[in-house]
């Protein structure tokens, strides 16, 4: 589907799930079809034929992956150089500034995204507890320069 945007998520407490489905539910407004997965279901094939890509993901721990997220993290890890070529993103980071690494896993995914040749679309967002004070904003300019991504 030209119109599609692959919503991927990593969770231990169901926040970044929250929002993935918010993201999917928001996606049609600016003409876009949100297709949400659970990063526990997705391959690194899903990903790199993906032309749009969310990931909202959060931080576990001292800054770990949440256990659903690692093995796909790894997998992107251990990829081809080349393998995100095409793949427009952006990441959506959920964490704690309580804790030392803040929003660690978000700004591995954003790294490892752009190393494997991806190209972010929109600035990471950094996202405290008190996400839903601003979140919105970003993931609505998000998906109009998602739309805006030629077919």
């Amino acid at each position: 589907m030209d119109d599609e945007i692959l919503i991927i998520f990593g969770t231990e407490t169901g926040n970044a799930e929250d929002l993935a489905v918010d993201i999917g539910n928001m996606a049609s407004k600016h003409g876009l079809t949100g297709k949400i997965m659970d990063m526990e279901d997705v391959s690194v094939g899903d990903l790199s034929s993906s032309k749009r890509l969310i990931v909202s993901i959060s931080t576990w721990g001292e800054g770990e992956q949440p256990d659903n997220a690692q093995r796909l993290y790894d997998e992107v890890e251990g990829s081809d150089i080349d393998s995100m070529e095409g793949v427009n993103y952006a990441v959506l980071a959920l964490g704690d500034t309580a804790f030392e690494l803040f929003c660690e896993s978000g700004k591995e995914w954003d790294r490892i995204l752009e190393e494997k040749g991806g190209t972010r679309v929109n600035k990471r967002i950094d996202c405290d507890t008190d996400y839903y004070d601003y979140v919105d904003e970003w993931i609505k300019s998000t998906l109009s320069m998602m739309r805006l991504l030629p077919s």
